[in-house]
């Protein structure tokens, strides 16, 4: 009996334990499966505010800063040559060498709001808008898409670190100078000269130009002559020209021999149009070929020889113009010219010379330099403009 009572007194304390167990088990399988609670929301720092698009101002005005439109040749048309008469933020500019309906499509699909177009869609005076032009197409095409076009061309290959400086550095290092000297931009001076008995005589005289003209900036100076009598000079600005002309010749110790000058402004060291490069290290006229080559990301260039000169001929002077450039290469004394197009008669005239040229065709002379600007214009814009280089703008024509 009371053995009985022991097993039955085991199984019940059996029993209790395995409901514990079991109810352990329920209990860490019943954790697992629920879901477990959230954690807690991170603090969310204060994000600073999206940057907004740049203003079509604001980013003509870095485009001036980077290459002043005042170094353009006088002849080019440059500058914001397509207005929408609408403002909006300029998010997307897109760069090109030249603005084809192909570069339109290009532009569009971006959504653009910019155009940089490095040769000027609009040159020739416009009478009329209609389809049958195309350019007068593009620039309708822009109007109506609210998309503005700028065009910098011959400012870009006179700054310092341009057009032209990108295209020699593709020789090798070397010494480089300007071949026609950029001024400084101002106004126009003007130097008149004459002569007077003496001192006496010229005090009055200058008494009255300051008089009637007290806003110019009058200078003047007096210097003994060779014959008898004072040189007097006065400088002027070309608004106060005529008033200073007609003062002068009211006196007739002044009008007796007046000589008017146009005065040159101060030359601006590193910038003008075209380089010459005195190379570190020359090189072979075959060498330049394929430096000029693979400069420009081309297959083929075409290449005349100088009289006397051979593809082994050492080349120590090198001179080079984007584009069209024989009228700034000619008379320049170098082994090499390297330009975008030449006509027939000036690449013998330079040949004759012992100069060998090397022509690329226009347009890959200077589309190079795109991708160099890019980088230049990104780094002056907020990240919230983007710049695209246009992947449809090519030289119209190809080696076949």
């Amino acid at each position: 009996m009371w053995s009985g009572v022991r097993t039955a007194s085991r199984f019940l304390a059996s029993l209790q334990l395995n409901r514990a167990q079991t109810s352990r088990e329920i209990y860490s399988l019943t954790r697992h499966l629920s879901p477990s609670p959230p954690p807690p929301s991170p603090r969310i720092s204060s994000l600073p505010p999206p940057l907004p698009p740049m203003e079509l101002k604001e980013v003509l005005d870095v485009l001036e800063q980077l290459a002043p439109l005042s170094l353009a040749e006088p002849w080019d048309n440059v500058g914001l040559l397509v207005e929408p008469s609408r403002p909006r933020p300029v998010a997307t500019i897109l760069l090109t060498n030249d603005l084809t309906e192909a570069v339109m499509d290009e532009a569009e699909a971006l959504a653009c709001d910019l155009i940089v177009s490095y040769h000027p869609p609009l040159f020739q005076p416009i009478k009329r808008l209609v389809q049958r032009d195309w350019k007068q197409r593009l620039a309708v095409r822009a109007l109506e898409g609210g998309i503005a076009i700028f065009s910098p061309h011959t400012s870009w290959d006179a700054v310092r670190g341009g057009v032209n400086d990108w295209l020699v550095a593709g020789l090798g290092s070397g010494q480089v100078c300007v071949l026609s000297q950029a001024l400084t931009s101002g106004p126009c001076r003007y130097k008149l000269e004459f002569t007077v008995s003496n001192t006496e005589d010229l005090q009055p005289i200058i008494e009255q130009l300051k008089k009637e003209d007290s806003k110019s900036t009058l200078m003047h100076s007096v210097n003994s002559g060779e014959t008898a009598g004072l040189l007097a000079s006065v400088s002027c600005s070309e608004t106060a020209l005529p008033s200073t002309v007609q003062s002068l010749l009211q006196h007739g110790v002044a009008s007796q021999a007046l000589t008017i000058l146009k005065t040159e402004q101060p030359p601006l060291p590193g910038h003008g149009q075209g380089r010459l490069s005195v190379l570190d290290r020359p090189i072979t006229v075959a060498t330049a070929v394929e430096k000029v080559k693979s400069h420009l990301g081309l297959k083929h260039v075409r290449l005349a020889l100088g009289s006397g000169q051979t593809l082994e001929s050492l080349v120590k002077r090198v001179a080079v113009c984007a584009g069209s450039g024989a009228s700034v290469l000619k008379g320049v004394s170098s082994d090499l010219h390297v330009t975008g197009e030449m006509s027939h008669h000036e690449v013998l005239d330079a040949v004759a010379r012992g100069t060998s040229v090397i022509l690329s065709d226009h347009s890959n002379s200077e589309r190079g330099f795109l991708t160099v600007f890019r980088e230049r214009l990104a780094s002056c814009l907020p990240a919230s403009v983007t710049v695209a280089v246009s992947l449809a703008d090519r030289d119209p024509l190809e080696v076949v």
